[in-house]
C-alpha cells in the first residue's frame, strides 16, 4: 500500500443524529462488518484492513467518531456512550446487524451495543481495548493527558504523543497519516470535540460486559504502552466475554495498521468460524 492509498476512500456518506451528521463509507460486499475508530483517529485507521475484508466477501462499513473526521464538531457532548449511540443509528439505517471492530474506545462503545443491543451484533473484535475502568497508575496518565489536550494546544500534545502509542513497528505510511491526523483536529471546531472526547470514561463498558453474549475476538500489541500489561488485559478480557486472545508481536495500540498481514488474517480467521457456524 503506498503512502497516499488512505487518501483514496469512497464517497463519504452520512448518517443524521441529534445535533450533527456522522461520516462513513461503504466498500464490498457480503455480511456487514462495521469498523469504529479510537479517540484521536480517523476510519482510515482500517485502511490496511479494509482491503483485506472486502477480498474476503465482507461488505465493510468504516465510521468516523464525532467529532472526528468529516463528521461534525456540533455536538453537546461525546464519549463511549454516545458512540454507541451512533453506532446503533447507523446499523439501524444499513438494516443488517454487524461484526463490529473497535479499537481503544471503540472496542467500549461496541461492547456496549452488544450488551443493548444484541440483535444488531454478530461478532465483536475488540482492538486494544478500552472496555473497564483502567488501573489508578494509568488512569492518572490518561487524567493528565486530558489536562494537556485542552485547547488550544491539543493538536500539538497529540501531535508528540500518538507515536508513543505506535510502540513497535511503525506503517510504513506512519509520517504522512500523522499528518493527516492533525490536519483532521485543527479543522474548525475539533479540537475542542477532541478535548471533549479525552474527558470520555469507561465505566458503562465494564457494567456492559457480563451482558455481553457475542462471539468475541480480542487483539493486543505486545507493546501496547497504554496497558501495564497487555497481555493479562487481553486475556482478563476474552475471560469476561468468553472469548479469545490474540496478541500481536512489536505492535502497540494500533496493531491493524502496525501489523496488518498477522492483524488481518487473524481477524479473517474468526469471522470466517461465525460465517461457518451460521
Amino acid at each position: 500500500m503506498t503512502n497516499q492509498q488512505f487518501d483514496r476512500q469512497p464517497v463519504t456518506q452520512y448518517l443524521s443524529v441529534a445535533d450533527g451528521k456522522i461520516a462513513y463509507d461503504i466498500q464490498g460486499s457480503g455480511p456487514l462488518v462495521l469498523l469504529i475508530p479510537g479517540m484521536g483517529d480517523l476510519r482510515a485507521a482500517y485502511r490496511f484492513l479494509t482491503p483485506t475484508l472486502v477480498k474476503a466477501g465482507y461488505m465493510v462499513a468504516s465510521v468516523d467518531l464525532r467529532g472526528h473526521g468529516d463528521s461534525d464538531a456540533s455536538f453537546a457532548s461525546y464519549g463511549d456512550v454516545e458512540t454507541a449511540a451512533d453506532i446503533t443509528s447507523l446499523l439501524h439505517k444499513l438494516g443488517a446487524p454487524a461484526v463490529i471492530v473497535g479499537n481503544s474506545m471503540g472496542a467500549g462503545a461496541a461492547v456496549i451495543v452488544a450488551a443493548e443491543k444484541p440483535d444488531l451484533v454478530n461478532g465483536l473484535v475488540l482492538v486494544g481495548p478500552f472496555v473497564r475502568q483502567p488501573a489508578s497508575s494509568t488512569a492518572f496518565t490518561r487524567l493528565f493527558l486530558r489536562i494537556l489536550m485542552a485547547r488550544p494546544w491539543a493538536a500539538a500534545v497529540w501531535t508528540a504523543y500518538l507515536p508513543k502509542l505506535y510502540a513497535g513497528t511503525r506503517p510504513t505510511d506512519f509520517a504522512d497519516y500523522l499528518d493527516t491526523v492533525i490536519a483532521a483536529i485543527k479543522r474548525p471546531g475539533h479540537a475542542r470535540a477532541f478535548s471533549l472526547t479525552t474527558r470520555t470514561d469507561h465505566v458503562r463498558a465494564g457494567e456492559s460486559l457480563a451482558a455481553v453474549t457475542s462471539p468475541t475476538l480480542v487483539v493486543m500489541g505486545d507493546a501496547d504502552p497504554d496497558f501495564p500489561d497487555p497481555q493479562g488485559e487481553a486475556d482478563w478480557i476474552s475471560r469476561a466475554l468468553g472469548g479469545t486472545t490474540v496478541m500481536i508481536d512489536d505492535a502497540g495500540h494500533y496493531p491493524q495498521s502496525q501489523q496488518p498481514d498477522r492483524t488481518s488474517a487473524a481477524i479473517v480467521r474468526f469471522l470466517s468460524t461465525l460465517r461457518t457456524h451460521a
